[in-house]
């Protein structure tokens, strides 16, 4: 992973720690303790930044 500093935003809910990246803030995970929630914002920022998109993706429009 690149050596990269970003800024996390993060709150507690009931259960879990929330946060997402203000640098891309589609970014956001969980995670039990803070710890947890860094290291699974390090692995979204990764799987949604950096990672490629393979050839021979789908596109599907869904209702929210």
């Amino acid at each position: 992973m690149l050596n990269r500093k970003m800024t996390l935003i993060y709150w507690k809910s009931e259960k879990f720690w929330l946060g997402k990246l203000l640098e891309y803030p589609e970014i956001m995970t969980q995670g039990e303790t803070l710890e947890e929630l860094e290291e699974n914002i390090k692995d979204a920022y990764e799987l949604m930044a950096l990672d490629e998109v393979p050839d021979g993706y789908q596109v599907k429009e869904i209702s929210l």
